[in-house]
């Protein structure tokens, strides 16, 4: 048989995939598998050479798997979750350490800090419940670190950080290519994408790459007429009644009418539409022998329309009733710059970045009908005599205008690798600021014609503060400032020839700055209050009776305020540590054991200390905390690193055990506490687990690899402001299947000439997961039936005998009980088949091939239940050409 160029790509792709650690196929005999270099110490190293868990998906592997945003490269990634609403809209969780994340229409106002860091080269770009969707072109390779990185990584890499690595410019020569692909989704509309680059080198010493892409993915989500009776929106008088204040009671709730929402002008087939857009330009220049210079900027344009969520409620699984036009416009641009050089024995790195992204939202939010303490408030003339109270449409809208502004600065020295002893060690520099503007249109227009809102306050805001259109009931503006600086270093010591131990800390401080208004709250003097402390700054912002009802929460321990200064802003330092020590076997094997520490750093709230609206049951005495306090994780893992059998079989496998302390958790429960999403404290959880993959090179045309995890999560403690509430103590957290895995196999063959013909076939599997970190599943059903006439369908867990979240009985007088919805498992997949030679890939794919409708994610956060699925069958074309 004749080995190409591209032959060997092939190879390499499958070997490059998760299951493989991005290692590929050399041009030998025999084929075998040779370890590529990674960064994800910070300095280059092999990949099997690293005493960490280190996963990686080359480009090559991408692109063979047809691999381009989050939720598809995730499905290779057995030990990462990806849980969220859509493009743009999504939370990573790692090793079972999630919780549960603010619902998207707030997260850029009140939301957790993400436990997973996302980089882009050298630049974190995380972002709370809306990870930057960076489209994956022209990528060197996708790396994933399992377990704490707070050390090299900082404060959202409490469980892990994913990397994404772009190519740079080469000073080889040019090279050139372009990638299109045209597909068709079963009951969906038609896709399509062009990708293309180019390099050039235009001296000795300057090189430039260009890199850009539009790929248009179709919908397969229906926006069908609402028809109550038939599964659609009838509305309930008895759900909003229940969950309403008690001065907005209706007299007899049960003989209530309620008008049904329309959305005929709405319907639509195969709404759900997702377009990304970019290029990124890069050059390098070399200064000299021991000195050179990056620069790139990558800008990106993603535009979606409608929802990826069907309504269970309704026939199918592509179907949807949507009352407003819903979109997101998510818009950035990224400058990062990167100057290497030596000094003496010392390799210096000063890299930096600048993020700048806007976001523009529109979200159908009828769904607070059935949730908020003021919906009947809001639709339902409750003050007219009992005979003549009705309850009117109950269509609302939420409109959300976000800026985020990153820089950061990183400056590191790395020792000689060749010594006994290495030494890697830096500063870091970040501060972010979001500003967002969001408006709630809630309330029925022929109740409330002409609102005109106002904010409160007038410090850090980003509108005029008003009046807002008529219709508007409610505005969020606020403007969160998070400023941090580090120092870390890193010790490797050779204590023998093959032992290997290295210690690293990162002291941290971060000022958490909040300021802003609503249109109740003034969130600037709220916390200027609190962090005074003083009678007079109580008393003057609160008022001597709520102030003293505070002051007796704050010296009993219920309120904790320590670290917010005069000002309000909040400080927190910590210094964090990590440990390690591997033993080099043999040549080919190495055993290794770490213990590392992680974070996430307090979240102030908006309306800290406010009482509970409810103030009977599980609610009594209840305050919201001022801030969510840190949490940490600390991690202690053991593992292997292999290659065997002349370099054709190799198995990695890592055991870890991990500890959760204070572990943070978005709380929104308008009918008992508030009608604004807060942060708390859940309690402590802890996580057991094995993470395994393998690649074999069977023969010299066929490749097998997988990847397994292993997980097993238990709630430890609970605080007992949520006993009740939220699962108990031995429950599993949310969103991660005990067991997922995955297999692909690669089989491929002479044509004639230089042609090779190749087969790929991929399958993965995750295991049943739970939904959320409160057991409120009965309720929701509940208000599901009430609500469309028909139950969702769902499978729910049951955990309690009652749920103490609600001080009401179900629609049968009885108590609810406590569950969460489970999130079935499934089993996806993949295959493709293609022609290739040294220049060009021709090839015919069929993505989810049984087109199995897998339970992504349960969201609840409107009050009924939503489920996120995967795209159906879909089938299509690549076709590709490289100039070299």
């Amino acid at each position: 048989m004749k080995f190409t160029k591209l032959h060997y790509a092939v190879l390499t792709a499958l070997a490059a995939s998760s299951a493989l650690s991005a290692e590929e196929v050399t041009k030998q005999q025999k084929a075998t598998i040779e370890v590529i270099e990674v960064t994800a110490t910070k300095r280059t190293e092999s990949i099997q050479d690293v005493p960490v868990t280190v996963t990686a998906l080359t480009g090559a592997s991408l692109e063979k798997l047809g691999v381009s945003n989050f939720d598809e490269y995730v499905e290779f990634l057995p030990n990462v979750v990806f849980q969220g609403t859509g493009p743009g809209q999504n939370e990573i969780y790692i090793r079972g350490a999630a919780t549960a994340q603010t619902n998207i229409s707030v997260s850029s106002v009140q939301a957790l800090q993400p436990s997973v860091a996302f980089y882009l080269d050298e630049q974190p770009v995380s972002m709370q419940g809306r990870n930057l969707d960076v489209y994956a072109t022209d990528v060197e390779r996708i790396e994933v670190l399992p377990g704490p990185q707070g050390t090299l990584f900082g404060a959202s890499s409490q469980s892990g950080t994913v990397r994404l690595i772009t190519k740079k410019p080469n000073h080889d020569g040019f090279s050139a290519g372009f990638d299109t692909s045209t597909s068709t989704t079963k009951g969906g509309d038609l896709s399509n994408s062009v990708e293309a680059y180019f390099n050039m080198s235009l001296t000795d010493s300057l090189a430039v790459r260009v890199a850009t892409y539009n790929d248009h993915q179709g919908g397969w989500i229906d926006n069908i007429r609402n028809v109550p009776g038939q599964g659609g929106y009838n509305g309930s008088a008895v759900v909003i009644d229940r969950i309403s204040a008690n001065f907005a009671k209706l007299a007899d709730p049960e003989n209530t009418p309620t008008t049904a929402p329309q959305n005929d002008a709405l319907v639509e087939d195969d709404f759900n539409t997702a377009n990304y857009a970019g290029a990124r330009f890069g050059a390098s220049y070399l200064i000299n022998d021991e000195w050179n210079l990056l620069v790139q900027h990558t800008q990106q344009s993603l535009d979606t329309e409608g929802v990826f969520s069907y309504d269970p409620n309704l026939e199918g699984q592509t179907s949807t009733n949507r009352f407003v036009p819903e979109n997101n416009n998510d818009d950035f641009g990224l400058t990062t710059w990167t100057l290497e050089g030596r000094l003496e024995q010392l390799d210096i790195v000063y890299t930096g970045g600048y993020l700048d992204r806007d976001i523009n939202s529109t979200i159908d939010y009828t769904g607070y009908t059935n949730g908020g303490q003021f919906s009947a408030y809001y639709v339902c003339n409750y003050a007219s005599a009992p005979e003549a109270q009705e309850c009117l449409d109950p269509t609302k809208y939420y409109k959300e205008e976000t800026s985020t502004s990153r820089m950061t600065h990183e400056l590191r020295f790395n020792t000689p690798a060749d010594k006994n002893w290495r030494v890697t060690a830096g500063v870091f520099y970040d501060t972010q600021e979001v500003s967002s503007v969001g408006q709630f249109k809630i309330a029925n227009t022929e109740l409330f014609p002409d609102l005109q809102r106002t904010l409160v306050g007038s410090e850090g805001i980003n509108s005029n503060g008003g009046p807002f259109p008529a219709e508007v009931s409610f505005v969020n503006d606020v403007t969160h400032t998070i400023d941090q600086v580090a120092v870390f270093g890193q010790l490797a010591y050779d204590i023998t020839d093959t032992v290997t131990a290295s210690f690293g800390a990162r002291w941290y401080q971060i000022d958490d700055i909040y300021k802003g208004s609503t249109t109740t709250a003034d969130v600037s003097g709220r916390l200027r209050a609190f962090g005074d402390g003083s009678d007079t700054a109580l008393n003057e912002f609160f008022g001597e009776e709520e102030a003293t009802a505070i002051k007796e929460a704050i010296a009993s321990g219920q309120l904790e305020t320590s670290l917010l200064d005069n000002s309000g802003k909040l400080t927190v330092d910590d210094t964090i540590i990590k440990a390690s020590v591997d033993w080099k076997v043999t040549d080919d094997v190495m055993v290794f054991a770490s213990y590392s520490e992680g974070f996430r750093p307090p979240v102030t709230n908006r309306v800290g200390g406010g009482a509970a609206a409810n103030q009977e049951g599980a609610f009594e005495g209840f305050r919201i905390p001022v801030y969510s306090t840190t949490d940490s994780l600390d991690n202690i893992e053991v593992g292997f690193k292999s290659t065997l059998f002349d370099q054709s079989l190799r198995f990695n496998a890592t055991a870890y055990y991990s500890k959760i302390s204070d572990l943070q958790t978005s709380r929104y429960d308008p009918t008992n506490i508030s009608f604004l999403v807060f942060t708390d404290n859940v309690g402590d959880a802890e996580i057991k687990g094995i993470d395994g993959d393998f690649s074999w090179v069977v023969t010299d045309n066929l490749v097998i690899s997988g990847a397994f995890s292993l997980i097993d999560t238990e709630l430890t403690s609970v605080n007992d402001v949520l006993d009740g509430i939220a699962p108990s103590v031995g429950s599993r957290l949310p969103y991660s299947a005990k067991f997922s895995g995955n297999l692909q196999a690669e089989y491929y063959y002479n044509i004639s000439g230089d042609l090779t013909g190749y087969i790929n076939g991929s399958i993965s599997y995750t295991g049943e997961r739970l939904a959320g970190m409160a057991m409120d599943a009965y309720m929701v059903e509940d208000a599901t039936n009430l609500v469309y006439g028909t139950g969702s369908g769902l499978s729910i867990q049951k955990e309690a005998d009652v749920y103490k979240g609600v001080n009401y009985q179900s629609s049968n007088g009885e108590t609810f009980a406590g569950g969460r919805y489970i999130q079935d498992s499934y089993v996806l997949a993949n295959l493709s088949f293609g022609v290739t030679n040294d220049e060009w890939k021709a090839e015919v794919f069929i993505d989810n091939l049984t087109d199995k409708s897998a339970i992504l994610y349960v969201d609840t956060q409107q009050y009924t239940p939503k489920v996120v699925s995967n795209r159906p069958r879909t089938v299509g074309f690549r076709f590709s050409y490289d100039f070299y």
